[in-house]
Protein backbone atom coordinates (compact mmCIF):
# COMPACT_ATOMS: atom_id res chain seq x y z
CA UNK A 1 0.00 0.00 0.00
CA UNK A 2 1.61 3.37 -0.85
CA UNK A 3 1.77 6.40 1.12
CA UNK A 4 -0.63 9.62 2.22
CA UNK A 5 0.82 12.47 1.19
CA UNK A 6 -0.32 15.95 1.45
CA UNK A 7 0.11 19.55 0.13
CA UNK A 8 -1.39 22.87 1.25
CA UNK A 9 -1.68 26.24 -0.18
CA UNK A 10 -2.11 29.45 1.57
CA UNK A 11 -1.64 33.22 0.51
CA UNK A 12 -0.51 35.66 2.93
CA UNK A 13 -4.54 37.00 3.00
CA UNK A 14 -5.20 33.56 4.60
CA UNK A 15 -3.22 33.85 7.36
CA UNK A 16 -1.51 31.27 9.68
CA UNK A 17 -5.04 29.67 10.71
CA UNK A 18 -5.60 28.76 7.35
CA UNK A 19 -2.43 27.15 7.41
CA UNK A 20 -3.02 25.13 10.78
CA UNK A 21 -6.14 24.08 9.64
CA UNK A 22 -5.46 22.48 5.84
CA UNK A 23 -2.33 20.81 8.18
CA UNK A 24 -4.37 19.73 10.78
CA UNK A 25 -7.16 18.25 7.84
CA UNK A 26 -4.71 16.43 6.82
CA UNK A 27 -2.91 14.96 9.87
CA UNK A 28 -6.23 14.16 10.97
CA UNK A 29 -7.13 12.11 6.91
CA UNK A 30 -4.16 10.22 7.99
CA UNK A 31 -1.26 12.06 6.24
CA UNK A 32 2.40 12.53 8.36
CA UNK A 33 3.06 15.53 9.28
CA UNK A 34 6.59 15.11 7.80
CA UNK A 35 4.86 14.12 4.38
CA UNK A 36 2.84 17.52 3.84
CA UNK A 37 4.25 19.58 1.11
CA UNK A 38 3.55 23.68 1.16
CA UNK A 39 3.14 26.57 -0.85
CA UNK A 40 2.97 30.21 0.15
CA UNK A 41 1.05 32.06 -2.46
CA UNK A 42 2.67 35.95 -3.47
CA UNK A 43 1.41 38.60 -5.61
CA UNK A 44 -0.16 37.18 -8.82
CA UNK A 45 1.99 34.56 -9.57
CA UNK A 46 2.29 31.63 -7.11
CA UNK A 47 5.16 30.24 -6.12
CA UNK A 48 4.81 26.64 -6.82
CA UNK A 49 8.05 24.85 -5.82
CA UNK A 50 6.22 22.64 -2.88
CA UNK A 51 3.65 21.61 -5.29
CA UNK A 52 6.71 20.43 -7.76
CA UNK A 53 8.45 18.39 -4.98
CA UNK A 54 5.38 16.94 -4.39
CA UNK A 55 4.45 15.75 -7.17
CA UNK A 56 8.13 14.47 -7.97
CA UNK A 57 7.70 12.47 -4.41
CA UNK A 58 4.58 10.51 -5.25
CA UNK A 59 4.47 7.37 -6.62
CA UNK A 60 2.26 4.82 -8.09
CA UNK A 61 -0.10 4.05 -5.13
CA UNK A 62 0.37 6.96 -3.23
CA UNK A 63 -2.42 9.05 -2.44
CA UNK A 64 -2.27 12.94 -2.82
CA UNK A 65 -4.55 14.73 0.06
CA UNK A 66 -5.61 18.38 0.09
CA UNK A 67 -7.79 20.16 2.46
CA UNK A 68 -10.19 21.59 -0.54
CA UNK A 69 -9.91 21.48 -4.47
CA UNK A 70 -8.90 24.93 -5.18
CA UNK A 71 -5.62 24.23 -3.39
CA UNK A 72 -4.63 22.24 -5.95
CA UNK A 73 -4.76 24.28 -9.09
CA UNK A 74 -3.59 27.77 -10.25
CA UNK A 75 -6.60 27.83 -12.82
CA UNK A 76 -9.11 25.09 -14.05
CA UNK A 77 -6.73 23.96 -17.17
CA UNK A 78 -3.89 23.49 -14.35
CA UNK A 79 -6.04 21.38 -12.48
CA UNK A 80 -7.23 19.15 -14.77
CA UNK A 81 -3.94 18.86 -16.36
CA UNK A 82 -2.62 17.98 -12.74
CA UNK A 83 -5.40 15.48 -11.75
CA UNK A 84 -5.61 14.03 -15.44
CA UNK A 85 -1.55 13.18 -14.56
CA UNK A 86 -1.86 11.81 -11.17
CA UNK A 87 -4.34 9.33 -12.81
CA UNK A 88 -2.03 8.12 -15.76
CA UNK A 89 0.74 8.01 -13.14
CA UNK A 90 -1.33 5.21 -10.79
CA UNK A 91 -1.62 7.74 -7.75
CA UNK A 92 -4.59 8.15 -5.64
CA UNK A 93 -6.46 11.30 -4.85
CA UNK A 94 -8.46 13.09 -2.12
CA UNK A 95 -10.25 16.21 -1.53
CA UNK A 96 -11.00 16.62 2.08
CA UNK A 97 -13.99 19.45 2.16
CA UNK A 98 -15.56 21.79 0.21
CA UNK A 99 -18.41 21.67 -2.09
CA UNK A 100 -16.60 18.83 -4.23
CA UNK A 101 -14.79 16.07 -1.64
CA UNK A 102 -12.97 13.39 -4.08
CA UNK A 103 -11.43 10.23 -2.93
CA UNK A 104 -10.67 7.77 -5.70
CA UNK A 105 -11.11 4.84 -3.72
CA UNK A 106 -14.90 5.15 -4.13
CA UNK A 107 -16.77 4.48 -6.85
CA UNK A 108 -17.56 8.09 -6.89
CA UNK A 109 -14.32 9.50 -6.84
CA UNK A 110 -12.97 6.80 -9.81
CA UNK A 111 -15.88 8.66 -11.96
CA UNK A 112 -14.37 12.36 -10.44
CA UNK A 113 -10.84 11.22 -12.03
CA UNK A 114 -12.43 9.77 -15.36
CA UNK A 115 -14.23 13.17 -15.44
CA UNK A 116 -10.99 15.32 -15.29
CA UNK A 117 -9.33 13.21 -17.60
CA UNK A 118 -11.96 13.36 -20.62
CA UNK A 119 -11.72 17.13 -19.83
CA UNK A 120 -7.74 16.92 -20.29
CA UNK A 121 -8.04 14.98 -23.77
CA UNK A 122 -11.06 17.28 -24.47
CA UNK A 123 -8.94 20.21 -24.19
CA UNK A 124 -5.53 18.22 -26.12
CA UNK A 125 -7.68 17.83 -29.10
CA UNK A 126 -9.01 21.29 -29.26
CA UNK A 127 -5.76 22.59 -28.93
CA UNK A 128 -4.55 19.77 -31.50
CA UNK A 129 -7.10 20.68 -33.85
CA UNK A 130 -6.25 24.76 -33.77
CA UNK A 131 -2.99 24.37 -34.15
CA UNK A 132 -2.98 22.42 -37.55
CA UNK A 133 -5.74 25.04 -38.54
CA UNK A 134 -3.67 27.72 -37.87
CA UNK A 135 -0.86 26.40 -39.16
CA UNK A 136 -2.59 25.14 -42.33
CA UNK A 137 -4.34 28.83 -42.83
CA UNK A 138 -0.51 30.29 -42.30
CA UNK A 139 0.65 28.24 -45.15
CA UNK A 140 -2.13 28.93 -47.41
CA UNK A 141 -1.11 32.46 -47.02
CA UNK A 142 2.79 31.72 -47.74
CA UNK A 143 3.93 32.50 -44.11
CA UNK A 144 7.20 30.67 -44.81
CA UNK A 145 10.58 31.62 -44.19
CA UNK A 146 11.36 34.97 -42.22
CA UNK A 147 11.37 34.65 -38.55
CA UNK A 148 13.06 31.32 -37.12
CA UNK A 149 9.89 29.28 -35.63
CA UNK A 150 9.26 29.17 -32.31
CA UNK A 151 7.47 26.91 -29.34
CA UNK A 152 4.11 28.55 -28.22
CA UNK A 153 2.25 27.27 -25.14
CA UNK A 154 -0.67 25.62 -27.66
CA UNK A 155 2.55 24.01 -29.93
CA UNK A 156 4.11 22.88 -26.49
CA UNK A 157 1.07 21.11 -25.29
CA UNK A 158 0.34 19.48 -28.84
CA UNK A 159 4.14 18.24 -28.40
CA UNK A 160 3.22 16.59 -24.91
CA UNK A 161 0.24 14.67 -26.15
CA UNK A 162 1.80 13.61 -29.04
CA UNK A 163 4.88 12.85 -27.54
CA UNK A 164 3.42 10.28 -24.72
CA UNK A 165 2.23 8.33 -27.54
CA UNK A 166 4.30 5.15 -28.77
CA UNK A 167 3.12 5.89 -32.61
CA UNK A 168 4.26 9.15 -32.94
CA UNK A 169 7.06 10.18 -35.63
CA UNK A 170 9.29 13.22 -34.24
CA UNK A 171 9.66 14.13 -37.88
CA UNK A 172 5.84 14.36 -38.62
CA UNK A 173 5.49 16.30 -35.29
CA UNK A 174 7.82 18.40 -36.12
CA UNK A 175 6.74 19.64 -39.61
CA UNK A 176 3.13 19.97 -38.35
CA UNK A 177 4.36 22.31 -35.36
CA UNK A 178 6.53 24.12 -37.82
CA UNK A 179 9.30 23.49 -35.62
CA UNK A 180 13.11 22.21 -36.02
CA UNK A 181 13.67 18.22 -33.62
CA UNK A 182 16.10 20.94 -32.05
CA UNK A 183 13.61 23.44 -30.93
CA UNK A 184 11.05 20.53 -29.91
CA UNK A 185 13.38 18.68 -27.93
CA UNK A 186 14.17 21.86 -26.22
CA UNK A 187 10.96 22.62 -24.86
CA UNK A 188 9.35 18.76 -24.39
CA UNK A 189 11.19 15.16 -23.75
CA UNK A 190 10.85 12.18 -25.51
CA UNK A 191 8.21 11.00 -23.05
CA UNK A 192 6.17 14.60 -22.79
CA UNK A 193 7.71 15.90 -20.18
CA UNK A 194 8.43 20.11 -20.19
CA UNK A 195 11.95 20.65 -20.02
CA UNK A 196 13.49 23.74 -17.71
CA UNK A 197 13.32 25.88 -20.49
CA UNK A 198 9.40 25.58 -20.93
CA UNK A 199 8.60 25.78 -17.55
CA UNK A 200 10.80 29.47 -17.53
CA UNK A 201 8.54 30.62 -19.96
CA UNK A 202 5.42 29.14 -19.82
CA UNK A 203 5.31 27.54 -15.92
Amino acid sequence: MGELIGYVRVSKADGSQVLDLQNDALINAGVNAQMIYQDFASGKRDDRSGLEACLKALRAGDTLVVWKLDRLGRDLRHLVDTVDDLSRRGIGFQVLSGQTPIDTSTAQGKLMFGIFASLAEFERELIRERTIAGLRSARARGRVGGRKPVMTLAKIRLAQAAMGKPETVVSQLCEELGVSRQTLYRYVSAGGELRDDAKKRFG
